[in-house]
């Protein structure tokens, strides 16, 4: 059969050479991807396989520490450790505290009156008798004038009547006149007295008044914000007042405690003993002042079930600022002699508390023991003796009998290295940065120019 069905007979082809078969077309692009695109798929796959069926280096250490080989810890859980000591530390009772000043005073006029001078800035320091304000005092010096001339008028009535009895006594005595007419002289002088008292003492509210014109400071203190600018009208006995004043030296602290201590605080304040306060920052960082307990409240809040303390701060440095909030500890008392642990040696259960000791074979064993107080770092314990390890940390898998290998604490940051070496360094960083970014560009060109072609 012809394979070619179209094609001539033989017979009628011309005597010339066949011409040259054409070109076969180039391959297309995107055959030539498609064979990258699954050569990729089966390194992908073999790479799966072969890491799959590779064990971790996890399990491969697992491995060797149980083997025995140098790289583990021969099965032993590596945990933190601290020996116990012995030693002195201090009851505390730690509550929130408000600063309070022992004295806060608003300072308001007596007089009415147009405010005429400010003395003060606002946020001096001022002490007992200093001017602070001026009330205009022209209206007080008149009625100061006026007491005065009526007290003199009233003087002078007073010896004129005194005068007066004088003679009605000797013309009495000669039966000139009759008694009856010293009698009635007699209580004209007493009325006269009584006016002229009656006129010292307006004379003395005038100058009362006068006086309350200079508002002077009642004690020594730290002055507020102003709250009256010059040239307005002052009323009496306002209740906003020209300035306030509040004493910072002393100033004192109220927290509260539970009523379970209140028997150990009042033994030791019958005693004599002064109780130390800490005041501390909000996040116990710093510690702002010293002071001791003042006095308790004399009843106990039935509704929380605590008393509130006072405690006086001499407050040298102005650290303590009114109504700031701190936080308070009370040192009740010191026990001496005891075991000391850090707190985070010890655990706790719904029942006990315990540690884990850790033995001379490198094992452990819980302990129960009693804490009798802790400072939030370290904790005093019962349970427990001087020079015995407890862990401190890595507790998730112990159990009494396992073996521990006790971690080496962890050393300090190594010190700050030279300026020229570590420019040096950020300059080697640098150049090996750019060399690796050419790198990538350079390749990132020739599969760019792969594909074109």
């Amino acid at each position: 059969m012809n394979p070619h069905p179209t094609s001539p007979p033989a017979a009628d082809v011309p005597d010339r050479p066949d011409p040259a078969p054409p070109a076969a077309p180039p391959p297309r692009p995107r055959r030539r991807w498609i064979a990258w695109v699954i050569a990729l798929a089966i390194l992908a796959g073999g790479a799966y396989l072969l890491l799959r069926h590779q064990p971790s280096a996890a399990q491969q250490q697992q491995a060797k520490g149980k083997k025995g080989g140098k790289a583990g810890y021969g099965g032993a859980i590596p945990v933190a450790a601290v020996t116990v000591s012995k030693g002195n530390m201090g009851e505390y009772i730690e509550a929130l505290g408000t600063v309070t000043p022992v004295y806060t005073i608003t300072v308001a006029s007596r007089v009415v009156g147009t405010l005429t001078e400010v003395r003060y800035k606002e946020g001096q320091i001022v002490h007992k008798g200093d001017l602070l304000a001026v009330i205009d005092p022209r209206p007080y010096t008149a009625l100061v004038t006026q007491a005065q001339g009526q007290l003199l008028r009233d003087q002078a009535m007073l010896e004129n009547a005194r005068v007066d009895l004088a003679r009605y006594q000797e013309a009495v005595q000669q039966h000139a006149i009759p008694e009856q007419q010293v009698a009635t002289q007699q209580a004209t002088v007493h009325q006269d007295e009584g006016t002229v008292k009656l006129d010292e003492g307006n004379l003395d509210a005038a100058k009362v008044n006068l006086d309350y014109t200079q508002i002077r400071s009642p004690i020594d203190g730290r002055v507020g914000l102003r709250t009256v600018d010059p040239g307005n009208i002052v009323p009496a006995n306002g209740t906003t007042g020209i300035a306030t004043i509040t004493q910072l030296q002393p100033i004192t602290v109220i927290f509260t405690m539970a009523e379970d201590y209140i028997a150990s605080v009042v033994a030791q304040m019958r005693k004599g003993h002064s109780l130390r306060v800490d005041a501390l920052s909000r996040d116990d960082e710093s510690e702002l002042a010293q002071g001791v307990v003042l006095t308790l409240d004399n009843q106990i809040d039935t509704s929380t079930g605590t008393v509130r303390v006072r405690a006086t701060f001499s407050n040298k440095d102005n650290k303590l600022f009114p109504n700031e909030f701190v936080n308070a500890k009370l040192l009740v008392q010191t026990l001496m002699g005891v075991n000391i642990v850090p707190t985070a040696a010890i655990q706790r259960n719904n029942d006990v508390s315990f540690v884990y000791i850790v033995n001379s074979d490198k094992t452990v064993k819980s302990r129960n023991v009693n804490v009798a107080t802790s400072d939030g770092t370290n904790a005093a314990v019962t349970g427990v003796s001087p020079g015995e390890t407890v862990v401190t940390d890595g507790f998730d898998k112990l159990q009494d009998g396992i073996k521990v290998v006790i971690r080496k604490p962890v050393t300090q940051n190594a010190p700050n290295q030279p300026p020229q070496l570590k420019q040096q360094q950020q300059n080697n960083q640098t150049t090996t940065q750019r060399r690796a970014n050419q790198q990538l560009k350079r390749s990132q060109q020739n599969s760019q120019t792969g594909s074109n072609k």
